[in-house]
């Protein structure tokens, strides 16, 4: 009867937060209202047919724009999924919004109940998904990206203890699929995830028998995480180069640094980095500090749980000082964590860790004292964190506003083409234009990725097509290939082409590039490759 007690209140909890998201509008974020245009381009292409849709056809006041690229995909399918039943686009991102927070508590528990008991793995759970970073992110800046990503961490280790315990062909297939999901939902905080599933793999390999079975096994999931997600990663990790990535983000992190006192508390508000709280969160700490007389007392009794207390109690702190000023200096050497570009996004690996030191600390504590220890930590975990669960206001926007064209790029420009403008801020007159001669334009059929268009030139005319050019984009002069400019400086990033005199059919299109359909069958392969392995399982697995 307590456990089902137990399990209702649990499940009470991963709504109660989640409240406000039912009222009508989009929650006012700081990123909420540019996901709604990015997944309304998303759905727009993936409707056309583009199963891995790059271009966004509306963004850049019209000219469009190639950050779909660089944009962690996996939450714009999800939410496109949504809209392709009735929800509108708003409604969608709120689903992702709300079943992200939800899936992150679930699974986290998941994991943590298969070494620990049910109480100290819903504290772990609720540790994790009522941390105040996890609020920041859905109501402060609608990271739609991390709110996915807080997801599959605890899943992917969930499927390396499972292996641990009994080498199987399922377990690999749910690990692969969930790193591959980590990585496809944000690549930076997956980047920074690493190294825990390394630590993870090493410690387990030592606690479990059949070594050699489980280290082949993990680092098969790594390698087919990383393969199932190359059609995103390899293009936007290569491609990078041809953006302004590295101007516009470059040392973006020096003003982004934290203080301790910040890291223990800050007030409540809404506004931007260096004024929204950056807190672990008080209970979060306690545990931490308790870690410190736990780890010494458990080494001196010969509890074992004295090990995974220090590797996380390394790592906990090690986020911590690389989120303070005193290491600007290695943040200037060390060109990958530039690559997380705010130094308190570390606040997810502090996230992670303090839940999980704290799941191990509750599951010490004695029996008879557990259900009391439960009342009080979960009720402050719900005091300390109610003012959080709310929006500031909410944005009442007609679904054109973002099916539309849009006034922006939805990124700060790192995103744009180094032969363009930063941005456009301004739409184009029409999608195609005479520039110098004289003829007439008949605008055809037009995609996302395909612009039709029918011209009578009078004389040998130079045109220009208003959009950004972007390897992958080329312009047919009836049915042949023409050669194009787009680092003319009256037509910054935009394509100009020469048309001889007469009637003509033109077309714009945007195909793969050879790059692209490289990552996109690198991605199949592993997906191929993968069932292959299932086939194959009693020869490699135990089924």
């Amino acid at each position: 009867m307590k456990q089902k007690i137990l399990i209702v209140l649990f499940v009470f909890l991963l709504f109660l937060p989640l409240a406000d998201l039912l009222h009508p509008g989009l929650p006012l974020t700081h990123d909420g209202q540019d996901h709604v245009a990015r997944i309304a381009n998303f759905y727009q292409s993936l409707q056309e047919g583009n199963l891995v849709p790059r271009w966004a056809e509306n963004l850049n006041w019209g000219y469009g724009h190639p950050i779909l690229m660089f944009l962690y995909p996996l939450p714009s399918y999800v939410a496109s999924f949504f809209h392709f039943f009735g929800f509108s686009f708003v409604d969608s991102t709120k689903w992702v919004f709300g079943l992200s927070f939800i899936f992150s508590i679930v699974t986290m528990y998941l994991w943590l109940r298969q070494f620990l008991s049910e109480k100290a793995a819903i504290i772990g759970a609720l540790l994790y998904g009522y941390a105040p970073y996890h609020f920041v992110d859905l109501y402060v800046r609608g990271a739609i990206g991390e709110l996915v990503a807080f997801v599959f961490p605890p899943l992917i280790l969930y499927f390396i203890y499972k292996l641990s315990q009994k080498n199987s062909y399922w377990y690999v297939l749910g690990g692969a699929l969930s790193l591959a999901g980590f990585i496809l939902a944000h690549n930076a905080v997956s980047l920074m995830f690493l190294p825990i599933l390394f630590g993870y793999i090493v410690y387990l390999y030592f606690m479990t028998n059949d070594k050699k079975r489980f280290l082949f096994s993990a680092m098969i999931i790594i390698l087919f995480g990383f393969l199932l997600s190359a059609f995103f990663w390899l293009p936007a990790f290569l491609e990078g180069k041809y953006t302004l990535r590295d101007i516009v983000t470059a040392h973006e992190f020096q003003d982004r640094f934290v203080s301790l006192a910040q890291l223990f508390y800050g007030p409540w508000n809404y506004g931007q980095t260096g004024e929204f709280t950056v807190q672990v969160g008080l209970l979060q700490w306690l545990f931490v500090l308790i870690a410190i007389p736990a780890i010494v007392f458990f080494h001196k009794t010969k509890n074992k749980l004295w090990v995974p207390l220090v590797g996380l109690f390394i790592i906990f702190f090690a986020a911590l000082f690389l989120m303070t000023p005193f290491t600007k200096v290695i943040w200037d050497k060390v060109s990958i964590l530039q690559k997380f570009q705010f130094p308190w996004r570390l606040l997810f690996v502090t996230m992670f860790t303090s839940s999980v030191i704290g799941a191990i600390l509750f599951s010490a504590i004695p029996k008879k004292w557990q259900l009391s220890a439960f009342i009080i930590c979960g009720g402050f975990i719900l005091v300390s964190t109610t003012q959080m669960w709310h929006p500031r206001i909410y944005l009442l926007k007609p679904e054109q506003f973002y099916t539309g064209i849009y006034n922006g790029t939805t990124d700060t420009g790192e995103s744009s083409p180094i032969w363009s403008i930063r941005f456009m801020e301004h739409k184009p007159l029409a999608p195609l234009e005479i520039i110098h001669g004289q003829g007439q334009i008949t605008v055809g059929q037009r995609t996302s990725t395909k612009h039709d268009y029918n011209v009578s030139l009078i004389q040998k005319s130079q045109l220009r097509e208003n959009t950004l050019y972007f390897p992958g984009w080329s312009v047919l002069i009836d049915g042949n290939v023409s050669p194009i400019e787009f680092q003319d400086a009256n037509n910054r990033g935009l394509m100009t082409f020469w048309v001889d005199q007469g009637a003509h059919t033109i077309v714009a299109r945007f195909q793969e590039t050879k790059l692209r359909l490289l990552a996109d069958v690198i991605s199949v392969g592993g997906l191929c490759l993968l069932f292959l392995l299932g086939i194959l399982k009693k020869r490699l697995w135990q089924s």
